[in-house]
């Protein structure tokens, strides 16, 4: 790989980076560390109940993928033009960013519940009848929730591009409490099922939204909302935020759907399957925790410096933050092993569903640890310097190929089972950092910092 040598006059010193990174790890850690109080609080009610929050969940997923996409778009355009110094120009893409989410996202959750059950049974099939209708109530309430965390990782985003992370951390804190102090009171408290999951996801999704809207309103944030605020769109600047946001929802979407289309043939392996796998993926967000946060870091890091004209500080902090992410994902995948008893045990899973449950999540620490940062570090990077259409061809062939294809021949052709299944994630994503190695390295990947030098 390419030196890239520590550049002269950095325009992020360590501690600059270590105050983005800290309150995202922290924001992440909350969402995920809820997420699997979720599951373990529902698993009161039973397998079936965990099963069915697992099958919606990847539903809801796919769709708020697409929406951080949009808002990764607006991140990095406001970015640029703040590494530019244009900063009338980047406060308007606040503008343009929540009016644009808010009307997409009202649209579909209007057609989501239109289609909801129909949605159901034709992507899951022939479940237990038990799941399905747990599966039916859980989606019909959450649903209502998407334009509040679209919007909210609208603000999130907007917020991020200035450098400050602190803020979503401690709003996502608070998001946080309501969702899991809710469960506690309906699930525990009041004995409800399914719902005593899914109302506090409405009820603490909207506060979110309305508190970090709020605050954008108030102006003082570099790219707070314009006063008087205008609720019209601007086809240049949403052009702009789409140039970058489409393919990048493209990406996020069609990987989404391909996990859909992966759970999907989990549920025809039965219940054992099914809750071990959604233990295995609540716990494996833990996995690569550290280099999720540092991949958001990068996003903001490298759109700031490539706006500012700054190439050689483009390559450096790349290599940096993705040695940062191998190292971090390392480190907290040995913690997390050794921690499998424990973990185990708070899920109060039949001697069969621990085990199974206990292999997924000794292999997927082992490939986040040293294939995920390459696999899914670069392309933040390539998406700050608006390189979308690489990334966005190589993740969606790379889906279908290894992660679905592979699915379904080892896990239902040949019989392995869940064990199948991961095995195709982990060709899938050493096939993505393969390529993506490849590019940082040519010259096409150079093209556009080259660009920037001249």
């Amino acid at each position: 790989m390419r030196s890239s040598g520590k550049p002269a006059c950095l325009m992020f010193s360590g501690k600059d980076i270590l105050f983005i990174v800290l309150p995202l790890v922290v924001e992440q850690f909350l969402a995920m560390f809820v997420g699997m109080a979720d599951s373990m609080m529902i698993a009161r009610v039973g397998e079936a109940a965990v099963s069915a929050v697992s099958l919606v969940d990847s539903i809801s997923i796919l769709i708020i993928m697409l929406f951080t996409a949009l808002a990764t778009g607006g991140s990095v355009v406001a970015g640029q033009l703040l590494g530019a110094g244009d900063k009338e120009r980047a406060r308007k893409v606040s503008d343009q960013l929540a009016i644009l989410i808010l009307m997409i996202s009202a649209g579909i959750t209007l057609l989501l519940f239109l289609i909801r059950r129909w949605l159901l049974s034709t992507v899951f099939g022939d479940i237990e009848p038990q799941v399905m209708s747990y599966a039916q109530t859980y989606f019909t309430i959450t649903l209502f929730s998407i334009p509040f965390i679209a919007l909210y990782n609208a603000g999130a985003a907007i917020y991020r591009a200035t450098g400050d992370s602190r803020t979503p951390m401690l709003i996502s804190l608070l998001m946080n409490a309501v969702n899991i102090s809710g469960n506690a009171l309906l699930i525990f408290g009041l004995g409800w099922e399914v719902e005593g999951a899914a109302v506090p996801t409405l009820l603490s999704r909207t506060v979110a939204a309305v508190v970090i809207l709020g605050l954008l309103a108030r102006g003082k944030n570099p790219l707070s909302f314009s006063k008087p605020f205008r609720f019209h769109l601007e086809k240049g600047t949403v052009r702009r935020i789409l140039g970058i946001g489409i393919p990048g929802g493209i990406e996020n979407s069609m990987f989404q759907f391909g996990k859909i289309l992966v759970v999907s043939l989990i549920a025809t392996f039965g219940t054992t399957a099914i809750t071990a796998n959604a233990v295995g993926n609540a716990i494996g967000v833990f996995q690569i925790l550290p280099g999720s946060a540092l991949g958001i870091t990068s996003v903001t890091v490298i759109s700031r410096c490539f706006g500012a004209g700054k190439p050689d500080q483009v390559r450096y902090y790349s290599i940096r933050l993705l040695g940062l992410a191998f190292i971090c994902n390392i480190a907290i995948n040995i913690v997390l092993a050794a921690a499998i008893p424990v973990i185990l045990t708070l899920y109060n899973l039949t001697p069969e569903t621990g085990a199974l449950a206990s292999w997924v999540l000794i292999f997927s620490g082992v490939v986040s640890s040293v294939i995920w940062p390459a696999a899914f570090m670069f392309p933040n990077v390539f998406r700050a310097t608006g390189d979308v259409k690489y990334t966005m061809i190589v993740s969606v062939a790379s889906m279908w190929v290894f992660r679905v294809g592979l699915s379904y021949l080892l896990g239902g052709g040949m019989g392995l089972g869940l064990q199948g299944v991961w095995y195709g994630m982990a060709a899938d994503w050493t096939c993505r950092a393969v390529c993506f190695i490849l590019r940082y390295r040519s010259r096409s990947w150079d093209k556009l910092i080259r660009g920037k030098e001249g």
